[in-house]
C-alpha cells in the first residue's frame, strides 16, 4: 500500500495564495514578521511588490488590510491564531467587523499541534472569538485539497473571512479531481445511522479512521466534515440528528465556543438529540511533541472510538 501523503494546511494556505496571485492582480498579502512560517512567504517569492511585513504588530496589520480593502483590493492578512485572532481581536472587531470589510485573515499554528511552541502559542479559541463577530465567516479545512478550495472561495466572497490553519502535516484524503468546496456546507465521507461524527480540521481524518474501526465493531457511523463553522450547514447537521439520533463533535479547540457549541446550540432549538463533545476541555495546552499532545487530549481516532461506543452503550 502505498504512503499516505502528509501536508500541512499552512503550506497549502501559501500555495494556494501564490495560485491566486496569478490569476488576480487585486490580491495582496500582509503579515506580521512571519512570512517563514505561516507561508505566506511562498506569495512573496512571486509577488514581491504586493507582500508586505508590518512587523510585530498585529492589531497595525489588521488595520492596514482593513484600508487596503478600502482601496479594491482583496487583503490576506496573516500571523498564528493566537495573534490574528486573540491579540488583535479588537481591530478584527471594530475595523473590519463592524464596517463589514472584504479582509481574509489567514491564521496558521491554530490548535495543540503547534507542539513545542507551548500554551502560549496554542491557540484553542480562536473559532470561538471569531464565530462571536457578527458576519464573520470562519472556517477549518481538514486536508490540502480543502484549504486550497477554502483559500479560493474565501478570495471569491465578498466579505470577512477567518481560516484557520495547521503547522501539523495531515493526511490528504480528498479526490481534487472529484472535490467540490462551497463556504456554509458540510459533506459526508462515510454513511452511518447508529452515531453521527461531526469534526473539522486535522479532526477528520481522526473521524474517518474512528469510522472505520467503528464498523469493525458493529457501529454504524455518519462522518460528516463540517470545515464551516459559521455559516453552519443547518440541513446536514438536523439531518444526521435526525436519522443517527446520538451526535459526536470533534474540534482541535475548546469545547467551549467552537464547532461543538455551534452545534449543540442549532440541535437545542431545533431538534434536541444527545451530543458528547470532543476537544480541548477547558485546559491550556503545554509544549511537547504533537503527535503525543494529540493523544494525551483525547484527539485521537482511539479516543473518538471510546467515546461512540460508550455512547452506544457496546
Amino acid at each position: 500500500m502505498a504512503d499516505v501523503k502528509k501536508i500541512a494546511t499552512r503550506d497549502s494556505y501559501g500555495n494556494a495564495l501564490k495560485e491566486l496571485g496569478e490569476l488576480h492582480d487585486d490580491l495582496i498579502v500582509f503579515d506580521a514578521d512571519l512570512a517563514g512560517a505561516t507561508k505566506t512567504g511562498t506569495f512573496k517569492k512571486a509577488f514581491p511588490e504586493r507582500h508586505f511585513n508590518c512587523g510585530i504588530a498585529e492589531g497595525n496589520m489588521i488595520a492596514v488590510a482593513a484600508g487596503a480593502s478600502t482601496m479594491g483590493l482583496v487583503p490576506f492578512a496573516s500571523s498564528f491564531a493566537m495573534f490574528a485572532a486573540g491579540r488583535a481581536f479588537e481591530q478584527v472587531r471594530n475595523s473590519i467587523g463592524y464596517p463589514h470589510l472584504n479582509v481574509k485573515i489567514g491564521a496558521t499554528h491554530g490548535g495543540i499541534s503547534v507542539g513545542e511552541d507551548g500554551a502560549s502559542h496554542q491557540c484553542c479559541e480562536d473559532f470561538a472569538l471569531m464565530r462571536s463577530i457578527p458576519g464573520m465567516v470562519v472556517m477549518s479545512p481538514a486536508d490540502d485539497v480543502e484549504a486550497r478550495a477554502a483559500v479560493k472561495a474565501a478570495y471569491e466572497y465578498k466579505g470577512p473571512v477567518y481560516l484557520r490553519f495547521g503547522r501539523l502535516a495531515v493526511p490528504v484524503f480528498h479526490d481534487e479531481a472529484n472535490f467540490k468546496f462551497e463556504i456554509g456546507k458540510g459533506e459526508v465521507l462515510q454513511d452511518g445511522n447508529d452515531i453521527a461524527i461531526i469534526a473539522n480540521g486535522l479532526m477528520v481524518n481522526e473521524a474517518i479512521t474512528a469510522g472505520k474501526a467503528l464498523k469493525e465493531a458493529g457501529i454504524s457511523a455518519r462522518v460528516i466534515n463540517l470545515c464551516t463553522i459559521k455559516p453552519l450547514d443547518e440541513d446536514l447537521v438536523l439531518k444526521a440528528a435526525q436519522e443517527c439520533g446520538k451526535v459526536i463533535t470533534c474540534e482541535e479547540h475548546s469545547v467551549i465556543g467552537g464547532l461543538g457549541e455551534a452545534v449543540c446550540a442549532l440541535l437545542s432549538e431545533k431538534r434536541p438529540t444527545p451530543v458528547r463533545r470532543i476537544g480541548v476541555n477547558d485546559e491550556f495546552g503545554h509544549s511537547g511533541p504533537a503527535a503525543a499532545l494529540l493523544k494525551q487530549f483525547g484527539l485521537s481516532a482511539e479516543h473518538i472510538v471510546e467515546v461512540a461506543k460508550d455512547f452506544c452503550g457496546s
